[in-house]
């Protein structure tokens, strides 16, 4: 058994990964929607000045979003990477000493005479 969880089962590293994809994923949806916006208006003419103005900026977040993604991504990798080069530790094996079981019979008597009966405790009972 190792000390250290291996990195498939870190969370920390699923929620980076998974993170990366969806930033990269929405800053491509936004851009690719808003530069779409845009070129249809400026090319029907209808374009308004929110559009234009507006629509530069969305695509610029749109951008910086997607390569926050692919920053993240790398970092995932780069740590995948770091992580496979770190040795797992061993968890040493105590030296155990085996205790031969008790054998029970039938025959044998059951708990002491003062604790046949369980104690209740009425104490800590809540009071209704």
């Amino acid at each position: 058994m190792t000390v250290r969880p291996s990195l498939v089962r870190s969370i920390p590293f699923w929620i980076l990964l998974v993170g990366s994809v969806a930033t990269s994923a929405f800053g491509a949806w936004l851009a690719v929607n808003t530069l779409g916006t845009m070129s249809v208006a400026l090319t029907a003419g209808t374009a308004t000045p929110v559009d234009v103005y507006v629509g530069q900026v969305w695509a610029i977040v749109g951008g910086i979003l997607i390569a926050t993604g692919i920053v993240g991504l790398a970092l995932a990798l780069v740590l995948a990477g770091l992580r496979s080069f770190v040795p797992s530790t061993e968890v040493p094996a105590t030296d155990v000493e085996i205790i031969e079981a008790m054998e029970w019979t039938a025959d044998d008597e059951g708990p002491a005479a003062d604790h046949e009966q369980p104690v209740v405790d009425t104490a800590a009972a809540p009071q209704r």
